[in-house]
């Protein structure tokens, strides 16, 4: 089973990011507060804990998963390519899987060596397109479909 371990949002572009245990995820907002929230494919970000600790121990270093600013962080599961048009249901939530979240400069510039990381099998996470308006809060199911 797979849950949302964690939930975040940038208020103001390249600031750091805001820790919530609930938030309200709107087809006109992504994550409420969040930035970078209009509706598009990239509407809210997603990674996976284990593919997050996969790039910190290629590393050899722990970094708050909150370095590559993704909004929601999962457990127990793991992106990839074929998961590109499932539907990534949290909680009452519901999220099309639209791409790759492609790593960026910003990544190598919070810590060497991190964009490299991320590169390969869809570490960074997916990019997604909201489905529904729903409150989602920490220890909700996960579940692809």
């Amino acid at each position: 089973m797979s849950t949302l371990i964690a939930i975040g949002f940038k208020p103001i572009k390249q600031q750091p990011m805001t820790l919530v245990t609930k938030a309200n995820v709107t087809c006109s907002h992504g994550v409420e507060q969040d930035f970078f929230g209009r509706p598009s494919k990239r509407q809210v970000t997603v990674m996976s804990k284990e593919q997050w600790q996969t790039v910190c121990s290629e590393l050899n270093t722990l970094l708050p998963w909150t370095t590559r600013r993704a909004n929601l962080l999962v457990e127990g599961l793991s992106f990839t390519p074929e998961h590109v048009g499932k539907i990534l249901e949290i909680g009452e939530l519901k999220l099309e899987i639209t791409g790759e979240t492609d790593p960026c400069k910003k990544m190598e510039i919070a810590h060497a060596g991190l964009e490299a990381a991320l590169r390969p099998d869809w570490r960074g996470g997916v990019t997604c397109r909201v489905l529904n308006d729903a409150e989602i809060f920490e220890g909700d199911t996960v579940q692809l479909n």
